[in-house]
């Protein structure tokens, strides 16, 4: 009984996992760039409610946060970065799918193939996500600067 349980858990526990990872680096930096800015709207609030003039520092830390993260995600080495994480995500599928398509973690080898197609077939879509992000790159770089 406990061993079908596991058989059962083990996938879906494995597939957290993986959201985990790509959900949760994202969502850290979100809320605390959230939160920082949050913490600079409230002393903006406090300051003009007390009459007080806002210092020079305060606005240049704003401005250049607002300017950071506008391109932050724009650029054209990030669609550089984004191509080659995402390539490798989809290698990485592909070679776990054919290491289960020979049976690796079946003693039986039924079924073996079947999920390993399934997984490598599944490595397909960030790695063609990836060549996307790679075209765009490719074309960026070789368009004329404005």
């Amino acid at each position: 009984m406990f061993e079908t349980v596991a058989a059962e858990l083990v996938p879906i526990f494995g597939i957290f996992m993986i959201i985990a990872v790509v959900v949760g680096p994202i969502w850290i930096r979100s809320y605390f760039a959230a939160r920082d800015r949050a913490q600079i709207h409230e002393t903006l609030r406090v300051a003009y409610e007390k009459g007080q003039p806002v210092p020079p520092e305060l606005i240049e830390k704003l401005t250049s946060s607002v300017a950071r993260t506008s391109t932050a995600g724009g650029g054209s080495d990030a669609d550089l970065r984004r191509a080659v994480v995402l390539i490798a995500v989809g290698l990485g599928l592909v070679g776990l799918g054919a290491g289960l398509g020979y049976g690796i973690s079946f003693a039986d080898n039924t079924g073996g193939a079947i999920t390993g197609g399934i997984v490598a077939g599944s490595g397909a879509i960030p790695g063609f996500i990836g060549l996307a992000y790679l075209v765009l790159w490719l074309a960026r770089r070789n368009a004329p600067q404005a």
